[in-house]
């Protein structure tokens, strides 16, 4: 049964809406930043604390710098296909389920992988690697591609703005694996940080049960391939990828460079990581919030950090024909400008893709936001595939001034290329938005039901 409002009464509150203050979150909107705050948070935790000192205990354990790029790389790989698979499927899996079930899985491999230094060395021990990492990376794809997928589904007009504060704990997430991992380890061994980050990860299973909204939705027929036709979409999946690809990049070869070069030790591996993470984690509030307020700023936002993580790698170094001596003060400098450009590039292209993919008329609603979470989270894997392999092979075989290097080309081309895109389609983009803008607003009342 339907109401059909007072034309009267419809007039008067459109006239007295500039002056209405912002509407109150709604109860099950509350619940749901609580629920994927924690899964972000918990989950990247137990995501970043590899890098310090993983490296170390692989090559002790009878891995070259190329077989440690496939184990960082096998996760990826995995993480694509559970993306994809997981993205077309969440309506009829369902999101809260897969939520729960991917963060069940990512608990008990965590636990898992720190029972690895036990096994004898060499192919048993990268064999057991490459099978506990490729399971944890389905269980983190079904995680995160169905908390991408509610969150657009609960803030369809603040999307940047909410990811973007959420953000903030995946940020920490970032900032405090690494020193806790490097600290933990050095300090107990390689079995504690993971045992503990594991028994974390269990603990907001029963929480998420509890909290976390259930999400009704009906399947539709919209496939990837659609999604893929479109150049612009292409373009925003390649600029993801190349975000990913030096995240993974840095994660298989910072820490053995920085010990190596700079003679430190693996806890203060972790301390210089806090110069990537602590910028990231500052920066994409403020991104999210000025991209979802001026959303003609997007494009521009992507382009200019694309730009600066271009610059931030070739100085990272820095690469040799530039004949700069690597220091520590420019390493932590440079890693700093990464991850604030990652901030700056990476938080527009979701809201992007989904204001784009509706103007071009594909069904709004949870079928569309999975697939649109899987696409984005199978190019972010591919990239942290290609990251950490590519970039493995090229430091082991040149170096890695000159791998860090060929990641920075990676994202100037990206840069260059949406750059060119907006600059010749910019009367065409301007009614996009107009459109994805008018098709937000009539979601707005289902908000508050």
């Amino acid at each position: 049964m339907e109401s059909h409002p007072d034309p009267q009464q419809t007039d008067s509150s459109a006239a007295a809406e500039p002056t209405r203050p912002p509407p109150r979150m709604t109860r099950r909107q509350i619940l749901t930043l609580i629920s994927m705050a924690s899964v972000n948070f918990s989950s990247m935790i137990c995501y970043s604390i590899l890098g310090p000192f993983f490296p170390t205990e692989a090559v002790k354990k009878g891995a070259s710098q190329t077989v440690i790029g496939l184990i960082f790389g096998c996760y990826a790989v995995c993480n694509l296909i559970g993306s994809l698979v997981l993205g077309r499927y969440i309506v009829q899996i369902g999101a809260k389920f897969l939520l729960i079930a991917g963060l069940f899985v990512s608990s008990c491999c965590t636990i898992l992988f720190g029972l690895l230094d036990r096994v004898a060395a060499g192919p048993a021990f990268i064999t057991l690697c490459f099978v506990v990492r490729s399971i944890d990376a389905v269980g983190f794809a079904a995680a995160m591609t169905s908390s991408f997928a509610i969150t657009a589904k609960i803030f369809p007009n603040n999307v940047a703005t909410v990811l973007g504060s959420l953000e903030i704990f995946t940020g920490l997430g970032l900032i405090m694996g690494p020193p806790v991992g490097g600290w933990f380890y050095q300090s107990f061994g390689y079995e504690v940080p993971f045992m503990l980050l594991g028994c974390l990860l269990f603990i907001m299973v029963p929480f998420n049960i509890y909290i976390l909204p259930t999400i009704e939705a009906d399947p539709s027929k919209t496939s990837f391939f659609r999604l893929l036709t479109h150049v612009k979409i292409v373009l925003l999946c390649y600029v993801i990828f190349t975000l990913s690809a030096g995240l993974g990049f840095l994660d298989a070869t910072l820490s053995l460079f920085a010990i190596e070069t700079f003679n430190i030790s693996n806890g203060y591996v972790g301390l210089i990581m806090l110069g990537l993470s602590l910028p990231y984690c500052l920066s994409s509030p403020l991104m999210g919030y000025f991209t979802d307020k001026y959303p003609v700023m997007r494009c521009w936002f992507m382009v200019i950090g694309g730009f600066a993580t271009a610059a931030g790698f070739c100085l990272l170094g820095p690469v040799p024909f530039l004949h700069i001596k690597s220091q520590l003060w420019l390493l932590v400098v440079m890693l700093g400008v990464i991850g604030f450009s990652l901030g700056m590039t990476a938080i527009p292209t979701f809201p992007e893709i989904i204001t784009y993919a509706y103007a071009q008329g594909f069904e709004e609603g949870l079928s569309t936001l999975g697939m649109v979470s899987g696409l984005f989270g199978a190019v972010w894997s591919l990239g942290m595939f290609y990251g950490p392999t590519v970039g493995g092979l090229i430091t082991q075989h040149l170096s890695f001034e000159w791998a860090a290097a060929v990641q920075g080309g990676l994202a100037f081309l990206a840069a260059f290329f949406l750059a060119l895109y907006y600059l010749f389609h910019r009367p065409q983009q301007q009614s996009v938005r107009e459109d994805g803008s008018r098709q937000t607003d009539e979601n707005t009342p289902l908000l508050n039901e």
